[in-house]
């Protein structure tokens, strides 16, 4: 989001908007389609759509299979971004309408479905430890000014939280953090292959594996995309919930552990929902999400209102951005498959120099994140807690997803609750009321199971 923010004034120079558009959107594709190599090395992700990428990418590294890692998140960006392409080009006009049935107490409902999904990153029998781990998401995510009042909350008088803690501090005290002291205490059980550089390609039974995902998530993933509001976030997280939930009991094992299909379906329903994200944006004139109203924002600098006539007015932006898209995924694929095992060289650091490495861009990527040095010190007392909890089998995720959904989650139920004076949506709107539903049996299908098992 920042990159684009500062190629705004670059992009208004070349005075075409279609020209603009193109640049503005080349660095956002590149953006994502390289947001996962972090994610994946590591355990360090810088935005909150790569989060999911970091559960089976990162024990795939620590088997050594770094370059299968992200040979396999290359190909489902790829193929994410060009299918999501596709359906936006054939589309775009008729989903426009169906951005338009979702108001607000959907938008709740449907992060309330983003939460009920923890029980994809639970591991057998710690069901409750993922709903508690959740709920100490949601908590943290109050901090600061509320949606409902422009004042400031549980800040104990600390200037520095009026705005809440920072996900990157957060995502890094929870991942990065946490695995490199991991590689100071116990270096031996963490296993020392994890710097050999094997396994570059993927075998025709592993493409096999994971083409249905790739199918499955693209379509998914875009039509996430498509709901203002909903982003790549909670299409990822959903993905990958989906994929665990549907598959088999002896591959739901290896989710969590280094499982190809865990790995894949993050990415590709991160890469199309990103792609989705441009139709209410172009069709309607919503953004979908935080980037895509920086580029609402360089359209409206540029002269250009973006809407139900864009396609009409001015067809040649319409197209242009979908053949950037084509182009973009397709030259980004050609430029990184090759340097896959120059990147995965990184891992064949020794692990002197390697840990120091990882603690300063944790530092450096919590400072920079809100150019604030109190970022450090959330980062430190945050990652002491994480260790403490990962030494207590907890397991992280959950908390960033409370996090990263919560306020999403409390900004629509507020909007819900000024516009029907009350609950009353619920019940209202049949549409919310489904998904609450759904919500509800992803929470206790899963301790249903568990029961039934014992």
């Amino acid at each position: 989001m920042s990159i684009i923010a500062i190629m705004i004034p670059v992009a208004i120079t070349m005075g075409d908007p279609s020209a603009a558009l193109i640049l503005l959107a080349g660095v956002y594709y590149g953006a994502i389609f390289g947001g996962s190599t972090s994610s994946i090395l590591l355990n360090a992700p810088g935005v909150a759509g790569t989060v999911a990428s970091s559960f089976d990418g990162y024990p795939m590294v620590r088997q050594g299979k770094a370059g299968k890692a992200l040979t396999i998140a290359a190909i489902a960006s790829f193929a994410g971004g060009t299918i999501g392409a596709i359906l936006l080009m054939v589309f775009a006009p008729m989903l426009s309408t169906v951005a338009l049935l979702f108001h607000s107490p959907e938008y709740f409902a449907l992060m309330v479905v983003g939460l009920s999904a923890i029980a994809a990153f639970a591991g057998p029998g710690q069901v409750t430890k993922a709903l508690m781990m959740t709920v100490l998401g949601l908590i943290m995510a109050t901090v600061g000014e509320g949606a409902l009042f422009n004042m400031p909350r549980f800040t104990a008088g600390i200037m520095d939280l009026q705005s809440g803690f920072g996900f990157i501090a957060l995502a890094m005290a929870m991942f990065a953090l946490p695995e490199a002291i991991f590689l100071v205490l116990k270096p031996k059980n963490l296993g020392d292959d994890g710097g050999e550089i094997k396994d570059l390609r993927i075998t025709r039974a592993e493409a096999r594996a994971i083409e249905p995902v790739i199918g499955r998530q693209s379509i998914q993933g875009f039509f996430i995309g498509v709901l203002p509001g909903a982003g790549a976030t909670i299409a990822s997280f959903l993905g990958y919930a989906v994929e665990r939930n549907i598959a088999p009991k002896h591959e739901q094992a290896k989710f969590g552990k280094g499982s190809i299909k865990g790995l894949a379906a993050p990415g590709t329903a991160n890469y199309a929902a990103c792609t989705g994200s441009f139709v209410p944006l172009l069709t309607l004139g919503i953004p979908g999400s935080g980037t895509t109203a920086i580029l609402l924002g360089a359209l409206i600098a540029l002269n250009v209102t973006p809407g139900p006539r864009l396609m009409i007015d001015e067809p040649q932006i319409f197209w242009a951005v979908i053949m950037s898209m084509f182009i973009g995924n397709l030259v980004l694929l050609i430029l990184n498959l090759p340097l896959i095992p120059y990147i995965a060289k990184l891992l064949a650091i020794p692990r002197n120099f390697l840990i120091p490495f990882i603690l300063f861009l944790t530092l450096m990527g919590a400072y920079i994140g809100q150019n604030n040095a109190t970022e450090l010190l959330f980062l430190v007392g945050f990652g002491i807690c994480g260790i403490a909890l990962k030494f207590a089998n907890y397991p992280l995720p959950p908390l960033l997803i409370g996090f990263i959904l919560g306020g999403m989650m409390e900004d629509n139920f507020s909007r819900s609750m000024r516009l029907y004076g009350g609950v009353s949506f619920v019940l209202e709107r049949p549409m919310t009321l489904a998904l609450l539903v759904i919500a509800a049996g992803l929470i206790v299908i899963p301790v249903l199971r568990t029961r039934l098992a014992k």
